[in-house]
């Protein structure tokens, strides 16, 4: 089995130095845990450190929270440590105040992240490490398998469309994990503590460890898997698919024909995925306990998969077929209210426009082998670990 970043601080004499006597913060979540199942603070205690604090990203520490609800911060009724939430109702909660860190002498960031720029909690970790430099405390990165591999696809996120679902410039799929990610966007600030017995072809279900969904709506591999593409329906009026158990996988509104909608799919040519008329009832969240007409999408070939030509294929088809239903999120979105969701989301200006004229996939997606090699190129010195 891979040893994570956690198992390895947590087990290694030369890297629980780290921590042996000192006072520790925590970022992480319900999923840090190691491949044994202890829980992250009772490992570094055991290993001699004191944890004193927790952090929460979104979701808070215990990933109760669905998306975009602000989490208080306080006393943790399960452990009884302070919590610092990094995730409250206004931008500024997102980076953690100098206060924070008072009394710390290290924080370990333990977070799971899926592989795509839309995920918070890289930027979430990214913040932390800065703001703990700079309060002088070392922040230290336990690092995690990325669970689509190593595979990029995707674009550009111009300046003007940055925010906290893509703070930065990686494309929408960026095959890094959380430690190179946040070494490569901080400019190597934290000491990361890499795997062992891993590379990025590995997919998560390779890796012997356990999956746990990182967050509520994110319940299995497949659903990561065609998240960085499927995300985009966030920034619609579209459901795609919370309050059912197959969020993301599932995706529509009331009067869509899943069996019209499913055709106009089929003929995009895609490749590595089919798609299944589907009808649902969302319990919560767009379209609550209304009947939805939409399609289920069905991996059929993971390694030729395309999630972010999925996702502007489907957009593409809804805009096409049903226009009426596919309107552009107006509402606030992830703390922004002068720039739309689906603008945030595509990271380029013109690509929503020329979603809803009609363009070509080879349109929309033109620009993608330029981003895809200037990413790579950016990355290369950051990267930890092999690629087959």
């Amino acid at each position: 089995m891979i040893q994570t970043g956690l198992m390895r601080l947590t087990s290694e004499p030369e890297l629980r130095k780290f921590i042996v006597g000192k006072r520790v913060g925590l970022l992480g979540h319900h999923v840090s845990f190691t491949g044994d199942f202890v829980f992250a603070a009772d490992a570094l205690r055991a290993a001699g450190a004191r944890v004193e604090r927790l952090f929460g990203p979104e979701h808070g520490f215990w990933g109760a929270a669905q998306d975009m609800i602000p989490v208080d911060g306080g006393p943790d009724p399960v452990t009884g440590l302070p919590v610092v939430s990094l995730y409250g109702d206004h931008e500024g909660s997102l980076t953690p105040r100098a206060e924070a860190f008072e009394g710390l002498d290290v924080v370990v960031i333990d977070l799971q992240d899926i592989g795509s720029r839309y995920y918070t909690y890289v930027a979430t970790a990214a913040k932390v490490v800065l703001a703990a430099r700079d309060a002088g405390v070392l922040p230290i990165v336990c690092d995690r398998p990325n669970p689509l591999g190593g595979a990029v696809e995707g674009n550009h996120v111009v300046p003007a469309l940055r925010s906290f679902v893509g703070a930065f410039d990686t494309p929408q799929r960026h095959g890094m994990t959380l430690g190179e990610l946040v070494q490569m966007q901080t400019g190597g600030a934290a000491t990361v503590i890499p795997m062992t017995g891993y590379h990025l072809g590995l997919w998560w279900d390779e890796t012997g460890l356990p999956w746990f969904p990182p967050s509520p709506n994110m319940p299995t591999l497949t659903t990561a898997a065609v998240y960085p593409g499927l995300c985009l329906i966030e920034g619609t009026s579209l459901s795609e698919g919370r309050g059912t158990t197959t969020p993301f996988e599932v995706f529509g509104a009331p009067g869509i024909d899943p069996f019209r909608l499913a055709a106009g799919l089929e003929s995009e040519g895609l490749v590595g995925v089919r798609f299944r008329p589907h009808v649902f009832l969302p319990t919560f969240q767009k379209h609550a306990r209304q009947t939805c007409g939409g399609v289920q999408i069905v991996v059929t070939d993971r390694m030729r998969l395309q999630p972010v030509r999925l996702g502007l294929a489907v957009l593409r088809q809804c805009c096409r077929l049903f226009p009426d239903a596919t309107r552009w999120r107006e509402v606030e979105y992830e703390y922004v209210t002068d720039r739309r969701a689906i603008d945030l989301l595509l990271g380029e200006p013109g690509l929503s426009e020329a979603l809803r004229d009609g363009a070509p996939l080879t349109e929309l997606t033109r620009g993608f082998a330029a981003a895809e090699a200037a990413f790579d190129e950016l990355a290369r010195p950051w990267r930890l670990y092999p690629r087959p």
